[in-house]
């Protein structure tokens, strides 16, 4: 038996990839556990884009994502990132492009008719997707639990696999939380069909789209522990932002607001690690969606391995 702690993404990620190869598995989750950090993502599956501050690592592997989502959940939407700057900031277009790869140079427009003469240049990466995170976590969960894999808070059994995140701290010494927030909008002025990435050098922010004209809008990236709600200041910023890619999101409705904490390590690379009996899959940064499949099937072949390889 394994026992996966924790029902956030890398939980979900993990207990799918050890089913699916045969293991016999159980989600040991809390009833009363916090709001994973992972229900406030965005949800993008960016790995080239995420290559202008990651290492290469993370630009590698992450490109595994879009198909491990697309072949298990539906909602995944391969639509690429369009990557934007402001006439003032064009700068940081030319920056973004020289630190990433597999990019085309677009006239945005093209690509999204609402830009139509907002914009002269952007950056398009084709291969990238995004899905609405909270919708894919219900999918795998749902999934999981019709195919036997039992979830409950009655002790956990056999090998553990830890996937708390900041929860598993009082092991995970290192691990340290970085504050996110985020707005979900709906815009009924305003139809973009893809992710939009507006560079920015005090505040860049991202805007997802997501079913019936709703828009998440995100997200801050704080050395904080704070585990208040978002700040006036973050809505202000983020608000601002989004109304330089398209001004119908002066007359949005805002129907959700949201901070959360992520787990991270010193040099933010999510990771496999073991101490004594347990395997920690943890540290994942702002890269959950993007990297949780990835250590999913590194904790596949660990313990394929035998249990003398997972101690």
């Amino acid at each position: 038996m394994i026992s996966v702690l924790g029902s956030g993404v890398a939980g979900l990620c993990a207990a799918t990839s050890l089913h699916e190869a045969g293991f016999d598995v159980q989600v040991i989750a809390p009833p009363d556990a916090p709001v994973a950090a992972s229900s406030y993502a965005g949800g993008m599956l960016a790995p080239f884009c995420e290559g202008e501050s990651a290492p290469q690592v993370i630009v590698q592997r992450g490109q595994l994502a879009v198909h491990w989502w697309s072949q298990r959940v539906r909602g995944v939407e391969t639509r690429g990132t369009l990557v934007l700057a402001a006439a003032r900031d064009q700068s940081e277009l030319t920056r973004f492009s020289r630190a990433t790869q597999a990019h085309d140079s677009v006239i945005p427009g093209d690509l999204e008719p609402d830009l139509q003469g907002r914009f002269a240049r952007g950056l398009f990466f084709r291969a990238e997707a995004h899905m609405d995170p909270r919708d894919a976590m219900a999918q795998l969960r749902s999934q999981l639990i019709a195919n036997g894999v039992p979830f409950h808070n009655d002790g956990a059994t056999g090998q553990i696999v830890d996937c708390r995140g900041l929860a598993a701290r009082d092991q995970l010494h290192d691990l340290r939380p970085v504050r996110g927030e985020m707005l979900e909008v709906i815009a009924p002025d305003v139809t973009l069909t893809r992710t939009i990435r507006l560079l920015h050098p005090r505040f860049p922010c991202y805007i997802v789209p997501r079913a019936k004209g709703r828009y998440m809008i995100g997200a801050t990236m704080v050395e904080s522990g704070d585990a208040r709600g978002i700040t006036a200041r973050a809505i202000m910023e983020l608000l601002s932002a989004a109304y330089t890619v398209h001004p119908g999101f002066a007359e949005a409705e805002v129907i959700a607001t949201g901070a959360g904490l992520r787990p991270a390590f010193p040099d933010n690379i999510p990771a496999l690690r073991h101490d004594g009996d347990r395997i920690h899959l943890n540290g994942l940064y702002r890269h959950g969606f993007l990297m949780a499949p990835s250590l999913a099937d590194d904790l596949v072949q660990l313990l394929q391995k035998g249990p003398a390889y997972a101690h």
